[in-house]
């Protein structure tokens, strides 16, 4: 019952002044404005704690997940496989469809249809190969061979783009026709105008059965490889083929192969483009009331397209293939 009392005495001696006689003014005043001071700078410095504590710690939060966030990205972009360009082409011409009849009776006269090889992915890999005996009895024969091979490549995150993988198996091609044993007068030489690179390698090679003229053409276009061997020899006495005709022969014939795989993926490769057959509704329905005139029209251009598409150089979309090697070409040729 004192305590309060006392308590409440003390409280109010400030605002007495002189009532209280035992404390003074200044006595009574002084302690007063102390506890007023401290109650004030207390809390202030409290709140300026505070603050100061939430704003280090609002601050370390944030430095502390900045790096937890890169570091996230990071193992993000590091995990997943790099993006690789998709491949140009997605399938492959018919391999004894490539050349043109008219080529084929100049390169193996007397097999214009040719064997297709076996594969089980045609789209992947495919081959056809020529035999062509003209059998001059007591005069001796003229021996051909040709083979037409093709290799497509797909592009792949964790092996590469397609082109990229079409080139390594190109420079392989190449230097296998160069690696040929007993081969002679070897030659290589650039073939310009056909696919993206192309290559011929040529010699002679001396068999049991006579001398024969190899020619190879190893051509890639974008992510395919084409190589195509051809060769030729005078059996049982007759004369050794021309070889300069020979390599004539095959440059044609590679260049015209190269543009039918361009031909094959026309809309739905990198070689776009409107079909024939749409040309051909369209000017059907253009020239409706004169039928007649309308169909030979379309019929000589047809006629001239596809005669130009044989003769075609494209060189950027036409393309490439993979085939044998020189030396397992020949040695097929010699035996049969």
């Amino acid at each position: 019952m004192h305590r309060p009392a006392q308590r409440d005495r003390r409280e109010q001696s400030p605002a007495d002044g002189a009532g209280h006689q035992g404390h003074g003014p200044g006595a009574g005043r002084r302690p007063g404005r102390l506890l007023w001071g401290a109650a004030v700078v207390v809390p202030a410095m409290l709140i300026a704690a505070g603050c100061s504590s939430g704003s280090s710690e609002d601050g370390g939060d944030t430095d502390a997940k900045k790096p937890a966030a890169s570091a996230t990205a990071s193992d993000s972009a590091s995990s997943s496989p790099p993006a690789v360009r998709e491949a140009a082409y997605a399938k492959l011409p018919d391999a004894c469809a490539v050349l043109a009849k008219k080529t084929l009776e100049d390169l193996v006269p007397k097999d214009v249809k040719g064997k297709a090889g076996s594969s089980d992915d045609t789209d992947t890999r495919a081959n056809c190969s020529w035999d062509s005996l003209d059998n001059n009895g007591v005069k001796g024969s003229q021996f051909r061979w040709l083979n037409v091979a093709m290799l497509r490549f797909d592009s792949d995150a964790s092996r590469g783009e397609g082109d990229k993988r079409a080139q390594e198996y190109y420079t392989k091609q190449v230097a296998d026709a160069q690696a040929v044993e007993g081969a002679k007068k070897a030659k290589t030489e650039p073939v310009p105008g056909t696919g993206d690179e192309a290559t011929l390698v040529r010699y002679d090679l001396k068999k049991k059965e006579g001398v024969f003229k190899q020619q190879t053409v190893v051509t890639r276009v974008e992510n395919v490889v084409l190589t195509l061997d051809y060769n030729g020899a005078g059996l049982a006495g007759d004369k050794t083929p021309d070889a300069d005709g020979l390599v004539k022969l095959a440059k044609k014939a590679a260049k015209e192969a190269v543009a039918s795989v361009a031909s094959a993926n026309k809309g739905g490769g990198s070689d776009g483009g409107s079909s024939p057959d749409a040309s051909k509704s369209s000017s059907d329905s253009k020239d409706s009331k004169d039928s007649k005139d309308s169909k030979d029209a379309k019929g000589s251009k047809d006629s001239t397209q596809a005669k130009d598409s044989g003769d075609s150089g494209d060189e950027k979309d036409s393309g490439g293939k993979s085939a044998p090697s020189a030396g397992a070409s020949l040695k097929s040729a010699a035996d049969s």
